[in-house]
């Protein structure tokens, strides 16, 4: 009997399925603020067992990509309400993922034109940042040179992290998504070359794993652990991202931090579908034998591959990406072999209106048009 399609208890969040719909920055919202086709967008894709929207920034200072819908002023509260609310009235789960890009950004995104934020003053070596260039125009532009933040900073930013998933619940969330994989701020803490501090967020293992922890805590005091879950990338190479002596004995004190605290999910990103690298063999197993609760992977699943993770036990839940932008019916598809369609690529990122966002057939419409063709 299949897995993947079957119910899940998900800290008390009735799942009708286990496929998930990954995170993907879609650069969409003109204004930042989500709108309608944002609303459309999701809510075409409830029949996902949980949608994990696109990064959300807690903070201006958190953004490192134009045309991305934050999650930080009352207007956005206000675009993400009627998100949910189109998500929920087709049945679907929704959780939005709060996001600090940290380093990875540029000082045109930035309050007042100021450097951005990170652990240590460090320059992510390749990072792109989505923003305006010297013309004036949008484009990728190589991220700023970061500032190091201060020791009595740090807590205000956990404190943008509480007050976005206050903002979350207001507007219907079923519950928020920390994003720390990935190259982000919190990667940029954890990781011992980017993070070069002589306070008590650097140096040791404990330090560097501080603000992450202290900031799951500080959220899930105010809405709750069971609402409360981590996006974690090990062995991250994406922007700049090195290896360090310790990786895995830090990676694997996540693991035990993460044990308990036992949030709603532990999300782990496989960067090798993205442009980065696999995460060593093994690690994965080592990884859930010490954390025990729910856990998500994403990295280039196939409805085969996926089934076979969680047949093996490995996995809860499967994240698919991709494959739901030119697939809104993506689990039907899978459940009934029906075709799935490859996204053009110029569909990923940007764009206006409709066209490559909200466009995309489910199977019977498609399937009638073909019909028509033929």
């Amino acid at each position: 009997m299949s897995q993947l399609f079957s119910p899940f208890d998900l800290a008390g969040l009735q799942l009708p399925n286990r496929v998930v719909m990954a995170p993907m920055t879609r650069s969409r919202a003109e204004t930042g603020v989500p709108d309608d086709q944002t609303a459309l967008y999701y809510a075409q894709r409830a029949s996902a067992g949980l949608i994990i929207t696109e990064g959300a920034p807690v903070s201006q200072q958190g953004n490192g990509y134009l045309y991305t819908p934050g999650i930080y002023t009352d207007e956005q509260e206000a675009g993400w309400a009627k998100v949910t609310e189109a998500v929920h009235q087709r049945g679907g789960r929704i959780y939005v993922q709060l996001w600090h890009v940290g380093r990875v950004s540029h000082t045109s995104l930035q309050p007042d034109g100021a450097a951005p934020v990170s652990a240590s003053a460090i320059r992510a070596e390749g990072a792109i940042s989505y923003a305006i260039s010297p013309d004036g125009q949008p484009g990728q532009q190589p991220a700023s040179t970061p500032r190091a933040l201060e020791t009595d900073e740090i807590a205000g930013i956990t404190a943008d992290f509480v007050a976005a998933a206050k903002r979350a619940v207001r507007a219907g969330f079923d519950g928020v998504e920390i994003h720390g994989a990935n190259s982000y701020l919190f990667e940029q803490f954890l990781n011992a070359n980017s993070n070069q501090r002589t306070d008590h967020y650097g140096g040791s293992i404990e330090n560097r794993l501080r603000f992450l922890m202290e900031t799951i805590d500080a959220v899930a005091a105010e809405i709750g652990m069971n609402r409360t879950a981590v996006r974690i990338s090990p062995f991250g190479r994406l922007s700049g991202m090195k290896g360090y002596e310790d990786e895995a004995a830090t990676w694997l004190a996540v693991a035990e931090a993460l044990e308990t605290r036992q949030p709603a999910y532990v999300h782990l990103s496989d960067q090798l579908t993205i442009g980065g690298e696999a995460m060593p063999a093994g690690f994965p197993s080592q990884f859930c034998k010490t954390f025990t609760g729910t856990l998500i992977a994403a990295g280039g699943f196939t409805k085969e591959t996926g089934e076979q993770a969680l047949q093996d036990g490995a996995l809860d839940l499967i994240a698919f990406g991709k494959p739901f932008i030119a697939n809104p019916d993506l689990v039907e598809r899978m459940q009934h072999g029906w075709l799935i369609n490859e996204a053009p690529r110029e569909a990923f990122y940007g764009g206006t209106g409709s066209a490559g966002y909200t466009d995309f057939p489910v199977w019977q419409e498609q399937a009638k048009t073909e019909q028509k063709n033929n």
